[in-house]
């Protein structure tokens, strides 16, 4: 895609489809839990207290539609049903933990860019609203 080009090439395609795919709320936190092997739902759930029990069966149904999580029923009482990343899903591991890492070592300055943005839109409405 060339710079300045606004618009979602073929070539893009699926760079834009993985980032929507990791990029929801609950994706990155849900296969974090699954990196240390296969976990029942309760289990997930119970590690991510926030997490509605709709958004995280929605969450799972997702990444095993799109090949990154298997999904395992036992038959029993109540059945057992167990999650666990794909060969596909751990593939992830070291971009989403270089991800954390960069978040990481640049949120200060991320902060303190946000802050000086915010002082200087702010100071610019005030001009505008001054000239209007």
């Amino acid at each position: 895609m060339a710079r300045g080009t606004h618009h979602v090439t073929e070539s893009c395609r699926p760079v834009t489809e993985i980032l929507q795919l990791i990029g929801d709320k609950w994706t990155v936190l849900v296969v974090r839990a699954l990196y240390d092997g296969s976990r029942r739902f309760s289990e997930i759930r119970r590690d991510m207290p926030a997490v509605s029990q709709r958004m995280l069966t929605l969450t799972l149904r997702n990444l095993e539609r799109n090949g990154l999580v298997t999904r395992t029923v036992t038959p029993s009482i109540p059945p057992r049903v167990d999650y666990e990343l794909t060969k596909l899903g751990r593939s992830l591991e070291v971009p989403l933990r270089g991800l954390g890492e960069w978040a990481a070592d640049n949120s200060t300055a991320l902060d303190a860019a946000r802050a000086k943005f915010d002082v200087r839109n702010k100071a610019e409405k005030k001009r505008q609203l001054i000239k209007a």
